[in-house]
């Protein structure tokens, strides 16, 4: 074949495929500047329920990881998992063969300096000795006493024992290991009674005092079990806009175990209006949350803060105004300030 028209043939193949991407690039660049097809909702004053349903959890009335007081090799674990114990109950016992020969070598230097001393002593009675030199003698008794007394809590530091009364959890180490003060060996928490903590809106925690009574139930069961305030929070959360509440549960079931789930059921008295949106218009952020505002067919990020919620409805607090048009739908793909266009509003 001619080299000439090989040549044309590659310059022509190379047009058409230059002209194909040229084409397919401004027809992307078409479609993304369409805006999104997205649905609305027009905020509006709302009644919240007089019986608000609030997240809480359960927990221990003590819990806590077991740490050991000094570095060391396990020489002994008497941990047995998910077993009760009782306060003092020894745990692990670190290797402590240096400290307890220092304590032999001690109690050997005691015995000679209180000889020494009682020798002295005889002697001062005589004039055999200065004053000075009996007082030397007795400072020795006093010192060696004290090392050994450092020595003993030195070797008690080796021992790891229950700090309460309660149930063992996992053990994270086997005998053997090398440990640290850093290191869990497990832990243990007080099951013989629990709390129940969960978080009330500000504007309503002016209506819980200390002794306040609220039923709860948890998933799996369909008991109502009671819980009494003892203790609320002295400020006010910025992220959330709310205080937290501590209870002690009153109900006694093998049900109730902590870190499970619970609802509060909150009872409201009267009702007063509030702007209610969808709760899936709301987006979580790292700090606060958002809802996306329609604005003449342009999408805006807007802070919002949020307080009571229901199984489809949350209240807004501040960041929106009546009347003005969310988004409930697109809510992953629209982005701030890009065209939208409404196909159905709530």
């Amino acid at each position: 074949m001619n080299p000439r028209y090989i040549s044309l043939f590659f310059f022509c193949s190379v047009l058409l495929f230059s002209c194909g991407e040229k084409k397919e690039a401004q027809l992307q660049k078409t479609k993304n500047n369409q805006p999104q097809g997205v649905t609305g909702y027009i905020v509006r004053f709302g009644s919240i329920p007089e019986g608000l349903s609030l997240p809480a959890h359960i927990l221990p009335a003590e819990s806590t990881d077991i740490h050991p007081e000094t570095s060391g090799i396990i020489r002994s674990l008497y941990i047995k998992e998910g077993e009760a114990v009782h306060e003092g109950t020894l745990l692990a016992k670190l290797n402590d063969d240096e400290l307890q020969a220092q304590l032999k070598k001690l109690n050997v230097q005691l015995q000679i300096a209180i000889k020494t001393e009682e020798r002295n002593k005889e002697l001062l009675n005589i004039n055999g000795i200065s004053q000075q030199e009996y007082d030397i003698s007795f400072l020795q008794v006093n010192t060696i006493r004290a090392d050994i007394e450092l020595t003993n809590a030195l070797i008690r530091k080796t021992e790891v024992r229950a700090p309460f009364s309660g149930k063992i959890g996992l053990r994270k180490i086997s005998p053997g290991a090398y440990v640290t003060p850093a290191t869990i060996l497990t832990n243990i928490r007080q099951i013989h009674s629990l709390k129940l903590e969960f978080t009330v809106p500000d504007k309503y925690a002016s209506t819980i005092k200390e002794g306040t009574e609220f039923s709860f139930t948890i998933q799996g069961s369909q008991k109502i079990f009671s819980a009494k305030v003892y203790a609320i929070e002295s400020y006010v959360n910025e992220q959330n806009r709310g205080m937290n509440i501590r209870c002690y549960i009153v109900s006694k079931d093998p049900v109730l175990i902590a870190g499970a789930f619970a609802t509060v059921r909150m009872s409201m008295g009267s009702n007063s209006p509030s702007l209610m949106i969808p709760t899936q218009a709301v987006i979580p952020q790292a700090r606060g949350k958002k809802v996306i505002l329609y604005k003449n067919g342009i999408a805006q990020m807007t802070d919002v803060q949020t307080g009571i919620r229901d199984s489809a409805s949350i209240e807004i607090i501040s960041g929106l105004m009546e009347g003005d048009t969310i988004l409930t739908t697109g809510l992953m793909s629209v982005k701030h300030d890009s065209p939208v266009k409404l196909t159905k509003v709530d």
